[in-house]
């Protein structure tokens, strides 16, 4: 059963499915473009690997405080001599431990001299939320624009901070950047909303050279009907991710007039 949106799914932005999204959409990506890249250029998928505690700990299994007033008790072995208990006692908790994390990205090389010509970057929650996550993903994202290398930023998550650009588009729901190095700091940003289909745009490669259209929008459909998510998604609920009022109004109406949804919910 396809994907019953013309463009993104907002219920594959859960944080239980965006994983297994990210990652079938990284392999599609890169298996869409090799043939069409041949001979001259290979894609390459490469991991970006980094610790962090994580900004959504769970604590479990921690007691509420218990105060006692300090007591004394005798020591049976030591007659008239009095053992003061202490006045704080333990209680337990739990500290966060480093969790290692592994993203995936792509990079187009160059064969023979594997030259990394553009770099490719699919954007997960962790990217987008302060903490080590962003901060290594930005790292790398100055490397890139400061570079020679051709950068490509797919967004397809609502929640979190956008990264950086000046000019229009910030306030959209989604966003696609297409930064071409020999034109930088101008850059193309595609910037839509939950309604529109998810534009398709050139990957760009060293000048002169025929450049490929990516068609994000075939690529996810493919990937919701392989996945199967008709069967996990139970679209009579809301999206994990809050809707605003505009877009729960026009899901709604989408939901309805497919079938798979018989009232608002």
């Amino acid at each position: 059963m396809p994907s019953p949106f013309p463009g993104m799914n907002p219920y594959l932005e859960d944080s239980a499915l965006w994983p297994g999204v990210h990652g079938r959409l990284i392999v599609a990506i890169a298996d869409s473009l090799s043939p069409q890249l041949r001979p001259k250029y290979f894609v390459a998928i490469e991991e970006r690997i980094y610790q962090t505690t994580g900004d959504d700990r769970l604590l479990v299994g921690i007691p509420d405080v218990i105060v006692k007033n300090s007591q004394t008790v005798v020591n049976p072995k030591i007659p008239n001599v009095a053992v003061a208990v202490p006045a704080v006692q333990p209680k337990t908790v739990t500290v966060p431990i480093p969790e290692t994390i592994k993203e995936r990205y792509l990079e187009v090389r160059k064969v023979g001299t594997k030259e990394v010509v553009t770099a490719i970057e699919v954007l997960s929650p962790k990217n987008k939320r302060p903490g080590e996550g962003r901060d290594a993903y930005e790292t790398k994202r100055q490397r890139v624009l400061g570079s020679l290398t051709n950068f490509v930023e797919i967004d397809l998550l609502r929640a979190g901070e956008p990264m950086l650009v000046f000019g229009d588009g910030m306030q959209n729901d989604y966003r696609i950047l297409v930064s071409r190095a020999e034109n930088r700091p101008q850059s193309d940003l595609y910037a839509f909303n939950l309604p529109d289909i998810i534009p398709s745009f050139p990957l760009p490669l060293r000048t002169g050279d025929n450049e490929p259209f990516v068609d994000l929008q075939s690529l996810l459909a493919g990937i919701y009907e392989r996945g199967s998510y008709d069967l996990v998604i139970d679209y009579s609920q809301q999206p994990a991710l809050e809707l605003s009022q505009e877009n729960a109004v026009w899901v709604d109406t989408v939901l309805r007039d497919k079938g798979l949804r018989s009232k608002n919910v």
